[in-house]
């Protein structure tokens, strides 16, 4: 990421400044806005894109709005006509909660009417908001069945109107892992006896009401019951959302079936127009069953009931998540597969497996990619699960790891069918697509299953590798204590620690738990008093025998001066200590004893080991048929410039539509090689190396269909020069192209993909030791994936989606691993739409960093739509910025710019022994419609959760333990709606 000019910000609050947030965080507490169910996964849906009708228009007169605009039209001259109807869609039938985002700046509240499909009309009450430009949501819950409905929100005959519209969001009952939130039942709807009513007078229920009467006058009598079923046998939560504005805990007492009462302790809240919830495991056989809650005579009451949630505590599959096999919600099913150029998701036929299946195929360049990891290389049999109606045949066009592999025909008839093919695979990670390449009669894809299969990392990249911690295996030299402060060399090491060897005979050894063939070694040697750096030997020995000396380097390291760095040392502040080196050491067995030694022709004067990466690389892959290999135009595997033959080995491939071939050796260019429609596979990334010069050098995409794969760019940056140096992969890759199996290092910039890119799969890139960042989705991006990617050493953030002028959309993160960026984040969305970041590990970073941050730093396109972080790992994450003199947590939530009004659901995350804060919220700005649901602090410098904004967050089962300043600390009295399962804080 460019990073803004250098300012200084203060933590303290201005008097007036803290009035105002004072003032915005009551507000959002009267207003009693609700968050979206933590767990669940909202879909937004835009009035402006709605169906519009009486007078109802789309407008953009105020700010704040999501999306292009919002409806306007709902004046009193259009009272009983003014209608915005919105087409929704749930995947399976069951409780849902909708989300009215409206803005009311009428100073008192005004009602609208709900209505799903042709049943009953609902009339929905709306508070006022602060003003015209400020937005809210009102929220109810109904159930719905599986497919499609229409939502109308209307302005009815008996309503106030007056109000914009700007968004429903839908958001399901049912959760991911952990537990499942089931549904929800509202309170006013269920059966209320002894004098218990439905109330109005209070804000911030859900439904259209609550149950009151819980008085001192009605104890022994006041109940509400709730007709609640389970599918199955089981431990379910209760989680009883209610209202206690007495000062102090009160007391029902729960009723299952007309058994024993149970006696519950409902804790105070904050008034009686804030809601809290209390949680209680019951077991339930299967069938109905009566809930209630009743005011006992041993109770003291005095509350107020809103809703009952049912949530069985069973563990359902992820559908996302990385496994083997074909059954339903597994990765072979096609809806999990990466798509682009039409294929698209559809509910619309039935017996699929999983949540659904993949059509429009009938559009030429309709794609699904897999990725799948296998054991050993060879053929396997993939099976294809489709459905033909169209009465003919239809041919897809199959391609593996970037190379064609024939094609498949899906014959027509009824119901679901089979076609098998024997495709090749390497050992390690593959991909496999599926592409219509011709216009024709569309088909639907079930599933993409292939025999023998591996299961994949649940959380970060599956690696080739084994890596092995310097510190954890045995040495003769000097373990470096364990230091984050930036500027010293184990603040850039991975954990924190690495050994030093400064005298001779001095070693570090470590024994192979799997067989390798080759070794990545992180390490730092001194840099020259000129900051060239030097090279210097280190000796390798196996089991005690010398295998060879490995040459390291400091050419590429240490870094001097001011942001954004240069090779001065007289500049001071060095940092950016360490270099990979990568050398191949011919076949070793698991429980080889290998060392790295300081012997006496070692010549640097000390050697910081950080870690060392040991796998077994595959033999070199051969050139596909017909591929146009770069020598026969006269590239030179001998330091001269293939520049010139590269380029017209490119430029013929992609008038003949043959692929380049990049044989095994080293081949400089001097300049990008610009690159469109065409196909560039090498040997692999140990064989097939494309070098750059004095920071020149890469690919530069021009447009679609670009496939690159199987080989390593390696660059000739030193230090960072924006202006003067290339990006490794960088440009407009169009539509249809793919990345993947490239080693990419020493470059200003990982990959850089530009505006008009629009689905781009990226697989299993190896980014080390960049100046600037590893991968950037700048601008006008669309459906881009990251993925199986590894990130290390990066000078600025290691993954990043930067909204500049035009939203990244749709776009992802997953399964990726971040290690040590020396500057800047991990992960960091900045500004977008409907993007996020998932099932992903970032540990150990530096300075000015957040292990991932979300928010509007740097003026990007506001976020839209709901950013999903999920499933997520930071360790040993966040740091000092320097320039703000200000801590920054390992989850940072930012709203710089722009104020964050748009869903961010964050779930399923795990923080451990972050530098400071586990999470911040900053900087004093709104941020709404955030939730946390399954979050795990272990450990904090400071403080669990450090809230510096205005607004609200819901926050449900997520614990902090071990933070050295306390669970929680909450500047600016922001809001936080506690649900069940929390700890801590």
């Amino acid at each position: 990421m460019r990073r803004p000019p250098t300012t200084t910000v203060g933590r303290a609050l201005a008097g007036s400044l803290a009035g105002a947030v004072a003032a915005a965080s009551a507000l959002a507490l009267s207003l009693g806005v609700a968050a979206p169910a933590a767990a669940a996964t909202t879909t937004r849906y835009e009035a402006e894109s709605a169906s519009l009708s009486g007078g109802a228009v789309s407008t953009s007169d105020h700010t704040g709005y999501s999306g292009a605009g919002f409806v306007g039209g709902y004046t009193d001259d259009n009272k009983g006509s003014a209608a915005t109807a919105f087409r929704v869609t749930a995947a399976a039938a069951g409780s849902e909660t909708f989300a009215i985002r409206y803005a009311n700046g009428n100073g008192s509240a005004k009602t609208l009417s709900f209505r799903i499909d042709s049943g009953a009309v609902q009339q929905v009450s709306l508070p006022a908001t602060a003003n015209w430009n400020t937005w809210a949501a009102a929220t109810l819950t109904s159930t719905l069945t599986a497919g499609t409905h229409t939502i109308t929100v209307s302005f009815g005959s008996g309503d106030t109107g007056n109000v914009n519209l700007d968004a429903l969001d839908l958001t399901p009952a049912t959760t991911g892992a952990g537990s499942s939130t089931g549904p929800q039942f509202e309170a006013e709807s269920a059966t209320l006896t002894g004098g218990v009513v439905v109330g109005t007078d209070h804000t911030g229920f859900t439904g259209s009401g609550f149950a009151s009467g819980f008085t001192d006058g009605n104890k022994g009598a006041a109940q509400v019951a709730f007709a609640v079923s389970r599918a199955g046998a089981g431990s379910t939560d209760l989680t009883l959302r209610y209202a206690n504005g007495t000062g102090s805990a009160k007391t029902l007492s729960l009723v299952v079936d007309g058994g024993a009462a149970q006696q519950i302790s409902l804790p105070a809240t904050t008034d009686w127009n804030t809601w809290g919830t209390i949680t209680t495991a019951v077991s339930l056989a299967a069938g109905n069953h009566t809930i209630a809650y009743r005011f006992g005579t041993a109770d003291t009451g005095n509350v107020n009931i809103d809703a009952l949630t049912v949530a069985t505590t069973s563990t359902p599959t992820d559908p996302g998540s990385p496994g083997s096999g074909g059954s339903a919600a597994s990765p072979a099913d096609a809806e999990s597969a990466f798509r682009s150029g039409g294929a698209t998701v559809t509910t619309s036929t039935t017996g699929y497996t999983g949540t659904g299946a993949v059509n429009g195929f009938g559009t030429a360049g309709a794609r699904i990619i897999r990725t799948l990891t296998m054991p050993t290389a060879g053929t396997a049999t993939t099976t294809l699960r489709f459905q033909n109606t169209s009465g003919t045949t239809r041919t897809l066009a199959l391609t593996v790891n970037g190379r064609a592999a024939g094609t498949i025909a899906l014959t027509s008839g009824s119901g679901w069918r089979t076609a098998t093919a024997s495709l090749p695979f390497t050992a390690g990670i593959n991909t496999v697509q599926l592409a219509a390449t011709t216009a024709g009669s569309d088909v639907a894809i079930d599933s993409l299953d292939v025999a023998g299969v591996g299961t994949l990392a649940v959380r970060g990249a599956t690696v080739p590798y084994t890596e092995y911690e310097a510190e954890a295996g045995t040495t003769t030299g000097t373990v470096l204590a364990a230091d984050r402060t930036f500027g010293t060399i184990q603040a850039e090491s991975s954990g924190r620690r690495a050994v030093r060897l400064d005298q001779t005979g001095q070693k570090v050894s470590v024994t192979l738990t799997q067989p390798a063939n080759a070794l990545t070694i992180r390490a730092s040697i001194p840099d020259t008093a000129n900051g060239a750096g030097q090279t210097a030997p280190l000796a390798l020995y196996a089991n005690g025998t010398k295998v060879k000396d490995v040459t390291l380097s400091s050419v590429y390291s240490w870094v001097y001066g001011a942001y954004p760095y240069n090779n001065n040392p007289s500049g001071g502040g060095a940092h950016r200590f360490y270099d990979d080196t990568r050398v191949q050491i011919g076949s070793f067995p698991k429980g080889t004893v290998l060392t790295l030694q300081k012997d006496a022709s070692s010549t640097a004067a000390s050697y910081t080991i950080d870690l060392i990466d040991a796998e077994t690389v595959p033999d070199a892959l051969t050139a596909p048929t017909g591929a146009l290999s770069i020598t026969s135009y006269g590239a030179k595997s001998d330091g001269s410039d293939s520049t010139t033959a590269i380029t017209n080995a490119v430029a013929a491939a992609k008038a003949q539509g043959m692929p380049v071939w990049i044989p095994t050796g080293t081949f400089r260019i001097t300049s990008r090689i610009n690159v469109q429609g065409v196909t560039i596979l090498g040997a692999g990334e140990w064989y097939s190396n494309v070098q750059g010069t004095s920071g020149k050098g890469g690919f530069f995409a021009t447009g679609s269909n670009v496939t690159i794969a199987n080989l390593s760019i390696l660059g000739d940056v030193r230090y960072r020069d924006d202006a003067a140096f290339d990006a490794a992969l960088e440009g407009n890759f169009g539509t249809g192209s793919l990345l993947q199996d490239i080693w990419i290092e020493h470059t200003k910039v990982g990959l850089w993909a530009d505006s008009g890119t629009n689905g781009l799969d990226v697989v299993g890139l190896r980014i080390r030791d960049t100046f600037a960042d590893g991968v950037n989705l700048h601008a006008n991006v669309v459906n881009a994936v990251v993925e199986q990617t590894v990130v290390r050493n990066t000078g600025d953030d290691a993954l990043a989606m930067f909204s500049d002028g035009a939203p990244v959309t749709d776009s992802a993160f997953r399964f990726d691993t971040v290690q040590v960026p020396v500057l800047a984040n991990g992960i960091g969305i900045y500004g977008g739409t409907r993007n996020s970041a998932t099932d992903s590990i970032v540990s150990d970073t530096v300075t000015s960093a957040s292990g991932i941050a979300v928010g509007t730093r740097f003026n990007p396109v506001p976020l839209a739509g709901t950013t999903t972080i999920a499933r997520n790992t930071l360790v040993r994450t966040g740091s000092r910025e320097p320039n703000w003199a200000t801590n920054l947590g390992a989850l940072w939530i930012y709203a710089d710019t722009a104020e964050i009004t748009t869903p961010i659901v964050v779930t399923d995350m795990t923080i451990t022994d972050s530098t400071y804060q586990a999470v911040l919220l900053s900087y004093q700005k709104t941020i709404s419609n955030l939730s946390f649901d399954k979050v795990t602090i272990s450990g904090a410098g400071t403080y669990g959760f450090d809230l510096n904004a205005a607004g609200s967050a819901a926050v449900s089962n997520t614990s902090v333990t071990g933070a050295t300043s306390g669970g929680l600390l909450n500047e600016t009295g922001y809001t936080l709606v506690r649900g069940a399962g929390n700890s801590g804080f």
